[in-house]
C-alpha cells in the first residue's frame, strides 16, 4: 500500500502502522524532537495508529 508522509510517497506492507511510515520516511528524529503526527484533516495520530492505502499524514 502507498501512504504519503509530508506529501512524500511511502510504500508499505498492508497492516503496518504510523511509526513504520515515519521510519521509512526518515521522520523519527522529528518525532523525538517533539513534533507530532496529524492526518489530512488535522487530527493527531498515535504512533501505533492504523494506516490505509492513500492516507496522507503530516509531521508538524
Amino acid at each position: 500500500m502507498r501512504v504519503y508522509v509530508n506529501e512524500q510517497p511511502v510504500d508499505l506492507i498492508p497492516g503496518m502502522q504510523v511509526k513504520h511510515a515515519l521510519l521509512r520516511a526518515e521522520q523519527m528524529a522529528a518525532i523525538a524532537a517533539g513534533l507530532k503526527v496529524y492526518d489530512e484533516w488535522g487530527h493527531e495520530l498515535g504512533l501505533d495508529g492504523a494506516l490505509a492505502d492513500g492516507m496522507k499524514i503530516f509531521v508538524k
